[in-house]
């Protein structure tokens, strides 16, 4: 018997190394070459022309990762920014929050509005404000915890978190309502509960 087992360990390294070099055809040993078998198929080449979930597109940023950084502080944009975030999304997911976000920073970056974060969400007019809980007054963030994630996520994006949610967005509303812009602006992104447009112009 061990005599049987010492033959065939023998053979099989024999098989391995005279057709590693090419000079015995493999069917000699009674081996099929893999590259010559009739069951094996080519996979088709993965589909990376298909969209991103919007969880896919925060670049890593998740809610984990933003909790384990220092406790946020900073300075008065910084505060219009979380407020902004609090009161227009706290009932957002991550993703929808971060979209918010990236509609405000938009418009400071457009030509079309004022410059800083605290003008562009007390910006009013039209009879009206830009953001609605400006007009209504709202300043107390009572619900601790969404108010800290919001000024969390504010300090990532003023750090130079990527904006890849909305593809430039400058406006959005909430599917209950239709405001008469939306049928004249590119929509580019749908997020929670929030629809999201990019205003013509707005890219300088």
């Amino acid at each position: 018997m061990k005599r049987v087992l010492t033959l065939a360990l023998a053979m099989a390294l024999a098989a391995t190394a005279a057709t590693a070099d090419g000079s015995w055809p493999a069917s000699m040993f009674g081996f099929q070459s893999a590259a010559l078998s009739p069951d094996l198929k080519r996979l088709p080449a993965p589909d990376l022309t298909g969209p991103l979930p919007a969880i896919a597109m925060t670049d890593g940023i998740t809610e984990d990762w933003l909790m384990s950084r220092p406790e946020p502080t900073g300075d008065e944009q910084w505060k219009c920014l979380t407020e902004a975030l609090y009161f227009e999304a706290r009932g957002e997911s991550l993703e929808g929050q971060i979209a918010v976000a990236e509609v405000i920073l938009n418009r400071v970056d457009s030509p079309l509005y004022p410059r800083t974060i605290c003008g562009v969400v007390k910006q009013r007019g039209g009879g009206g404000c830009q953001f609605s809980y400006v007009c209504q007054g709202m300043v107390k963030m009572r619900e601790t915890r969404a108010a800290d994630l919001a000024g969390r996520i504010a300090h990532a994006m003023l750090d130079g978190a990527p904006r890849l949610l909305t593809d430039g967005a400058t406006h959005f509303h909430t599917r209950a309502v239709k405001p008469s812009w939306s049928k004249r602006f590119a929509r580019t992104a749908a997020i929670g509960a929030h629809l999201f447009y990019r205003q013509p112009g707005t890219r300088g």
